[in-house]
């Protein structure tokens, strides 16, 4: 049994700052999302049920790359395959799930995709069902609960009201949510072994793609603005005796509604 996992590199959420409502991104290093780290345990997890398995992570980014995948090798992946064509660069979700798509059909031989349900940057929640798409199989989303019996799946989805069970013959992708468990962390004798296991690199060219199907250019959208919203604050300044300044901050907030009374 192959099972592919798809990751993003994406910059760390905790070092991103803010200046003019723009998002500064220079100096925040590069991680796998939370979900997509996710979706690699629940692999390894299946990997230590099922004999024979194997998982293979597909990522793509940068230069950087070559060194993040060394932990998720440690944690688990059996080999990687990384798409490091500067021609990926900027590429959308249309594009990111063609290339996907073909880097998964040159690998061949898989039973079973496994994806974060959203990036923990974007969020768009678009890559896994455009893959599926791409590669005609059958999709199940927002998954907290995965099964193997056989050549199917069953899954528990998180509907947010209610949990829906559904069932689906391999081969499938499955997007999966946080709550479905909580990675690893790489023991030492791991993290040895990691840069003796097998990493590919392919460029657009070896997956038949030309530079108008990924990237900026062969983006379906635009973006046009990525600021952070406005607070405009009323500077509202009470002076006077403590008892007085708290009597009217109170009756301020009251009619702003923050506080009832």
């Amino acid at each position: 049994m192959n099972i592919v996992v798809c990751l993003k590199q994406i910059p760390d959420l905790v070092y991103i700052r803010v200046k003019d409502r723009k998002p500064i991104l220079e100096g925040a290093p590069l991680i796998f999302g939370e979900m997509d780290r996710n979706a690699l345990e629940e692999a390894v997890r299946i990997k230590e049920k099922v004999e024979g398995t194997k998982v293979i992570a597909v990522a793509m980014g940068g230069a950087k790359l070559k060194e993040g995948i060394k932990g998720v090798l440690a944690n688990g992946a059996d080999e990687a395959v990384l798409l490091t064509d500067p021609l990926f660069a900027n590429s959308d979700t249309a594009g990111t799930a063609k290339a996907l798509a073909k880097a998964i059909e040159k690998i061949g031989g898989y039973d079973l995709i496994l994806c974060g349900e959203g990036s923990t940057d974007n969020y768009s929640g678009q890559v896994g069902p455009r893959l599926a798409d791409l590669l005609n199989l059958p999709q199940i989303t927002y998954v907290r609960k995965l099964e193997i019996n056989g050549n199917k799946i069953r899954a528990v989805r998180n509907m947010e009201e209610s949990f829906e069970v559904v069932e689906a013959e391999m081969p499938a992708l499955v997007a999966v949510a946080n709550e479905i468990n909580q990675p690893r962390l790489a023991l030492l004798k791991d993290i040895l072994k990691a840069g003796r296991k097998p990493v590919k690199e392919l460029k657009t060219a070896d997956l038949g793609l030309s530079g108008d199907e990924v990237g900026v250019k062969g983006s379906v959208r635009e973006i046009i603005s990525n600021l952070a919203p406005e607070q405009a604050r009323k500077q509202v300044v009470f002076e006077g005796d403590l008892k007085d300044v708290v009597e009217n901050l109170v009756n301020a907030l009251t009619k702003e509604g923050v506080l009832g009374r």
